[in-house]
């Protein structure tokens, strides 16, 4: 069974256009209310409870009143975190022993955009099975409990000090960061008052960027999606090393002293290099995206390396499914399993700068293994509906392909799951030959859908 609200991580677009009106997002939050109260068995006299946290995005404080008016009138109570980021709001839901936890986010997306995700009571995102349940109420009329049943509202005034407190936990009690200048890119973002506490009470001199937000400029030439950005403050400040988080606090790049960007295949491969020197790595998750020179580095570790499809909920149900700890996206969502159940940028970064910390390496030294092979990526526009995968054109193109590249490279097709284009994706050690190959297989897709230029 399709959903019809619920994507990959939740509801989510442009605010003011549907889904994400105040209308639909009262409703959202009586539907998954009255899924709550019909699913958990909760003692006499007492009602589920969910915690809602937020970026900082203007329409957040819209939403967020929507959302508890539709709780309250489903009989749940409420927490309000205020702004945290996404992991908070996994961890204190956990921490908590609450039924459920809500983010109001669009991650990485500019301030006009938001969205609503969901996780279940223990920090995880909400099974297939409750999203079709909160979509069926989203189709039944909205009621409302009786007086007496109503939930209610509580601000939880220590949310970002306990979430302070957890990501420090994560970070090995024998080490410290005394004697390192850090660069924190908070993106204008939900991390921007947690970031910097993390890593100063850790003992890091740290300079905070992207740490003003105002409503409007979430992710505006800031944060992890503009790694420049972080470049540019690292040079300047002269630091040991940069963070970047993006507006939710759920991703992560980092930069070196010289300037030079780490995105996350070659932070997940410092953090896996790690795990193995302390004899706990017994596998690595990566996606369809991960660079091939990833998987190979990751081979010479001795463990095996498997690809989930894009984003990261593919990439923890097949990290649960072989029982590995560690994976993520080279886009930077790192998930840690021993310390987090969900991707966090600021629990990801501890865990690296302990590796390095350990071995008294820096980024590029712990990276010298690692080589990156070219990878071209063409966006090539299609036409709605077209079946590409059975045109035999572009299957025989694809082959031919593949048997010139052989173990040297590898192709990669991908739908947008947004626009009408499909992405034909070369990766090789050669740039040259992947160039060429990209371009021929572009076309390739062009004469199939008559665009032959």
């Amino acid at each position: 069974m399709s959903r019809k609200y619920f994507g990959t991580d939740g509801v989510r677009g442009k605010v003011g256009d549907a889904p994400i009106t105040p209308e639909f997002v009262m409703r959202l939050g009586y539907a998954a209310g009255v899924t709550l109260v019909g699913r958990e068995k909760m003692p006499a006299g007492e009602r589920p409870a969910v915690l809602i946290g937020k970026d900082t995005r203007i329409s957040g404080y819209m939403l967020e009143a929507a959302l508890e008016a539709g709780f309250a009138a489903a009989g749940v109570d409420v927490m309000l975190a205020g702004p945290v980021p996404t992991p908070a709001v996994a961890y204190l839901t956990r921490a908590l022993r609450l039924q459920a936890g809500v983010v109001l986010s669009a991650s990485h997306n500019p301030y006009y955009d938001n969205g609503i995700k969901f996780f279940s009571a223990r920090g995880t995102k909400l099974p297939d099975a409750v999203e079709l349940e909160i979509e069926k109420h989203l189709d039944e009329p909205m009621g409302c409990a009786p007086s007496d049943k109503l939930g209610k509202a509580r601000r939880v005034e220590d949310a970002a000090g306990r979430y302070i407190e957890f990501c420090k936990s994560s970070f090995p009690n024998e080490l410290d960061l005394r004697g390192l200048k850090i660069v924190v890119d908070c993106s204008h973002g939900a991390a921007y008052h947690i970031a910097p506490a993390v890593f100063h009470e850790l003992g890091a001199e740290v300079v905070a960027v992207g740490a003003k937000p105002n409503g409007l400029n979430i992710n505006e030439g800031v944060g992890a999606t503009h790694p420049e950005n972080l470049r540019a403050a690292v040079l300047a400040e002269q630091a040991d090393i940069g963070i970047a988080l993006d507006g939710d606090g759920d991703r992560l790049m980092m930069a070196d002293a010289a300037g030079e960007i780490y995105d996350g295949d070659k932070l997940i491969y410092v953090i896996a290099t790690a795990m193995q020197m302390q004899g706990c790595l017994d596998g690595v998750v990566g996606t369809l995206m991960s660079n091939l020179g990833f998987e190979h580095a990751i081979g010479r570790l001795g463990v095996p390396f498997a690809r989930a499809k894009v984003g990261d909920r593919y990439v923890l149900e097949l990290m649960h499914e072989k029982g590995w700890r560690v994976g993520g996206e080279n886009s930077g969502h790192i998930i840690c399993l021993d310390w987090h159940t969900t991707g966090d940028g600021i629990v990801s970064a501890l865990q690296v700068l302990a590796s390095l910390r350990r071995r008294n390496v820096t980024l590029a030294q712990a990276c010298e293994d690692l080589t990156f092979y070219p990878q071209r990526l063409i966006n090539v526009r299609i036409e709605r509906g077209f079946d590409w995968a059975a045109d035999r054109s572009i299957s025989d193109a694809c082959r031919r392909v593949e048997a010139e590249l052989g173990e040297r490279g590898r192709v990669l097709l991908r739908p947008s799951g947004t626009e009408p284009l499909l992405r034909v994706m070369v990766e090789g050690q050669d740039g040259d030959e992947v160039e060429r190959h990209a371009n021929g297989l572009a076309d390739a897709v062009r004469a199939a859908v008559g665009e032959i230029h």
